[in-house]
């Protein structure tokens, strides 16, 4: 898995998305941000770690579209 700088991880065994900060020979600088607004940064081994399955603003408003889109020809159809 070739992650950079930037990019959104999760542990493989669950939790909260993490942002990598850097990444050195299978160690990943991670960085986070608690409950109560305190910063946490970790160094964690790139063999707990996978790409989060996150949405962005952009997605989340094509489905909504999407959504729209559909319920739209349905109602046209039933009309």
């Amino acid at each position: 898995m070739g992650l950079k700088p930037g990019d959104v991880v999760v542990l493989k065994s669950g939790g909260h998305p993490i942002t990598v900060a850097e990444v050195n020979d299978g160690a990943v600088a991670c960085l986070w941000m608690g409950g109560d607004g305190d910063l946490f940064r970790e160094t964690l081994p790139l063999a707990v770690l996978e790409l989060a399955d996150i949405e962005g603003p952009d997605e989340e408003e094509e489905e909504d579209e999407d959504h729209d889109e559909k319920a739209s020809r349905k109602k046209s159809e039933v009309a």
